[in-house]
């Protein structure tokens, strides 16, 4: 059975592997040199700080047999220079970093902004990717957003399309790193999915 909950500090670890994921995907050339486990440390902190589990972002797990199999994280568009300061900090702090990382700002104004989103591999399938994705409108309500926004790679035509047919609908474009993205929203209705 796959439980969708809200993310403890427990959970850091097993989140930071996802949360990877996405980073190799994005081959950003600023973490092309950092080390796998240096990264993975980086990551780690960041989803054990209150700034990302409660207090300026929220994120939610998917968890199978006591393993967290999924994740989705996001916050008000106000919030994105505090989420980046999290990662500039603790990446200064890092001997594995020559200098801190640095995020390209991805949000609209306004918005509830899906950050990330990833399932694990071998869990892929088995409808989770849409189980969290349900969660998110509620995520934006609770932090008072009528508005979900994220970003989609061009290089990935089946994420549009999947994010299409959940109605998020494409009001511009974006360069995150050296890639193009379509920048989606659609509102947050208030029928959605809860969570505990």
């Amino acid at each position: 059975m796959i439980t969708v909950r809200v993310a403890q500090q427990d959970d850091a670890g097993q989140i930071a592997p996802l949360i990877d994921i996405i980073f190799d995907e994005m081959e950003l050339d600023e973490l092309e040199d950092v080390p796998e486990p240096g990264l993975a440390k980086v990551i780690t902190r960041a989803y054990q700080t209150d700034t990302y589990l409660s207090s300026k972002a929220s994120t939610v797990v998917a968890e199978a047999n006591g393993q967290v199999v999924g994740v989705v994280f996001g916050y008000p568009s106000e919030n994105e220079d505090d989420i980046n300061k999290v990662l500039i900090n603790l990446s200064k702090k890092s001997a594995d970093f020559k200098e801190p990382y640095i995020p390209d700002s991805e949000t609209n104004s306004d918005e509830w902004y899906l950050d990330s989103i990833a399932v694990d591999p071998n869990w892929q399938g088995h409808g989770i990717g849409s189980k969290l994705l349900a969660a998110v409108p509620r995520m934006a309500l609770n932090d008072g957003k009528s508005v979900i926004g994220l970003n989609v790679d061009f290089e990935n035509p089946e994420a549009k399309k999947l994010y299409e047919r959940k109605g998020f609908k494409t009001v511009g474009t974006q360069m995150i790193g050296d890639h193009l993205y379509d920048h989606m929203q659609k509102a947050a209705e208030k029928r959605s999915l809860l969570y505990v």
